[in-house]
């Protein structure tokens, strides 16, 4: 029997603010902090996924928000197979620059790639400015995937991650970014591309 293992570059992208960081050290670690320190240019984390078809590695680019490090963000999603585009449901304002991050990437980054638009801090529902319909609609017609998420609580933050791990296992045609190889059983490593 043949075992699949996938390498895959992901970028988080968003504002100041929404919880990138957040969601990333719940899904690596577990761990959550009420008190986040912002991110300062970029953070890399691994994360290793055994799914029934692959085996799926997660190279996962963690993007500061703040605007004077905007102009790097191409380096971090150049190549990568996946994008998740992360604002805070309690700010309207980051949810515009979430979209202006979605036509960034519609216009930089291969069409291939994952992108899932992600709308953070389900948990302060209360203070909500962003309606979960008005966001979903927005990304069905730009062809994203979506999912409100809450890193406090870990609402959908494991199945955001493994619903990404998913996709590009069973799609080999996202060749951008990623790295597959087959191994046999009882033979040697067989690279299918990469």
């Amino acid at each position: 029997m043949a075992t699949k293992n996938v390498q895959a570059k992901l970028v988080l992208l968003g504002d100041m603010g929404t919880g990138k960081t957040s969601l990333v050290l719940r899904f690596v670690k577990g761990q959550f902090f009420d008190c986040q320190e912002s991110t300062i240019g970029a953070a890399f984390f691994t994360e290793v996924l055994s799914l029934d078809e692959a085996t799926v590695k997660l190279d996962i680019w963690d993007t500061a928000g703040q605007e004077r490090y905007q102009s790097l963000a191409p380096m971090y999603y150049r190549g990568a197979a996946a994008a998740v585009v992360v604002y805070d449901i309690t700010s309207m304002e980051s949810f515009e620059k979430a979209k202006r991050w979605i036509e960034e990437l519609q216009r930089q980054a291969s069409p291939r790639t994952f992108t899932a638009l992600v709308g953070n801090k389900a948990d302060l529902d209360e203070k909500r400015e962003v309606d979960n319909e008005v966001a979903e609609e927005y990304a069905k017609e730009n062809g994203l995937h979506f999912f409100e998420t809450s890193a406090k609580t870990a609402q959908n933050v494991n199945e955001l991650f493994y619903k990404i791990a998913a996709t590009l296992a069973t799609c080999p045609s996202r060749s951008s970014g990623m790295k597959i190889q087959i191994r046999q059983s009882r033979r040697g490593m067989y690279c299918c591309f990469s």
